[in-house]
């Protein structure tokens, strides 16, 4: 079968010389130039709207292209069509830009002025590779869900009931435990999970709305690594953006989680929208954090009453986690679940702000102190929930920990 090869270059002359070494390549099929970086998006989207087998095996960009400088460009097209290998054609092969470029998602680079060697030698190397991708991704089917690692989603009754601070530890305490842990921010307008561990981040779950196929590359560029361990994928930086990620989006970027992580904890914030009734509707455990006060716990119940109306999620298959609780408040944790008519997690969680303030202000949540009763209560809620590998569990897969009173595990 011939590679077909997509050049890519805003030099007619440059593009033209590549063009004609292109075609004298065994098995090459080079395809019509595109000469700038919208013209390469858009004619890849149209082929990949047909099928991912009708787009090129590959992708050669000359370093002098626009109005996308040609790194970003790749980093785009990796993204966007993982099963497209790209090639960089520059006159700087510097160990420097060799690294850049991998670091974009290149798969080549060739230096000029070109030698038909060298460029057969990449061309054939990368068209192999995506090739043995397009086989892995089994032509463009959608990774299944409900295979792989559990899935908690945290909403909110209300704002400012604690929802982000509790998916934060609850991932913590998954991954201290040994179990490869994503942490995903779906509050997609006011997500704080940045703040919260003061991270400056690029690519956050709207960059991967809009992509049908989510390879394990794919999803690794998307996710910023913390130092914790934890993987991160982030709301976006601006709100409006939000609006991209889809219920649909949103089931295939869980299934894909779930293949490559053991846990997977979902912060939906405490607006519902169509992304955070998709991951509520498909998690195996689904947490909605209220307070002891009168407007959260009714909060509380008009969300479950909703969730139950729009056949997301039975009242009975979500648990009510109680935050800032004390003794000596009339609303105790079982009144709340008498209201709602939920399954009632037994761990609540104590009003200790000062504990939290410092790190809270300086977003380091992650280094609060272990003896901490608000990180001990939250740590104690990962054991309860199963999403913490017991010292005598070895290297088994699923946590051990009794689940809540009333809870059951949601079949997919």
């Amino acid at each position: 079968m011939p590679t077909r090869i997509l050049p890519a270059g805003a030099d007619p002359d440059a593009v033209r010389s590549l063009t004609t070494l292109l075609s004298q390549l065994p098995d090459a099929e080079p395809q019509p130039p595109v000469t700038d970086s919208t013209q390469l998006v858009d004619t890849l989207a149209r082929y990949a709207a047909e099928s991912v087998d009708e787009l090129p095996e590959v992708v050669v960009v000359h370093e002098r292209i626009g109005p996308v400088p040609a790194l970003e460009l790749i980093r785009e097209v990796a993204l966007r069509f993982p099963a497209v290998g790209v090639i960089l054609v520059t006159t700087d092969a510097s160990p420097g830009l060799f690294a850049a470029a991998m670091d974009s998602g290149a798969r080549g680079l060739v230096a000029l002025p070109l030698s038909y060697e060298e460029l057969a030698g990449r061309v054939q190397a990368v068209a192999q590779w995506s090739t043995g991708v397009r086989r892995h991704l089994g032509h463009g089917a959608e990774v299944p869900a409900g295979a792989g690692g559990t899935v908690v989603t945290v909403s909110g009754a209300k704002g400012g009931v604690g929802a982000t601070l509790a998916a934060i530890q609850l991932a913590l305490a998954a991954q201290a435990s040994g179990r490869p842990t994503a942490l995903v921010d779906l509050d997609l307008q006011t997500g704080d999970i940045a703040s919260y561990l003061d991270i400056q981040f690029r690519r956050s779950v709207a960059d991967l709305a809009a992509i049908t196929d989510i390879s394990p590359r794919v999803l690794a560029d998307a996710v910023f690594r913390h130092d914790t361990g934890l993987a991160l994928l982030l709301a976006p930086g601006d709100g409006e953006r939000g609006e991209e990620v889809s219920d649909r989006a949103v089931r295939q970027l869980v299934g894909a989680l779930r293949s490559r992580y053991e846990v997977v904890v979902i912060d939906c914030g405490a607006q519902l929208s169509g992304a955070g009734a998709a991951a509520v509707e498909t998690a195996d455990t689904a947490l909605l954090v209220t307070t002891p006060d009168v407007i959260a716990v009714r909060a509380a119940k008009r969300t479950v009453r909703m969730w139950d109306r729009l056949q997301i999620r039975k009242a009975e298959e979500t648990t009510v986690v109680v935050n800032r609780h004390t003794r000596h408040t009339e609303i105790q944790p079982a009144l709340v679940q008498r209201i709602t008519g939920t399954a009632l997690a037994r761990t609540a969680v104590p009003a200790n702000f000062k504990e939290l303030q410092a790190v809270v202000d300086a977003g380091r949540v992650h280094e609060l102190d272990a003896r901490s009763t608000v990180k001990q209560a939250l740590w104690g809620l990962a054991g309860e929930l199963g999403l913490v590998r017991a010292a005598d569990e070895g290297g088994s897969h699923r946590g051990g920990g009794r689940g809540p009173v009333g809870f059951r595990r949601r079949k997919e």
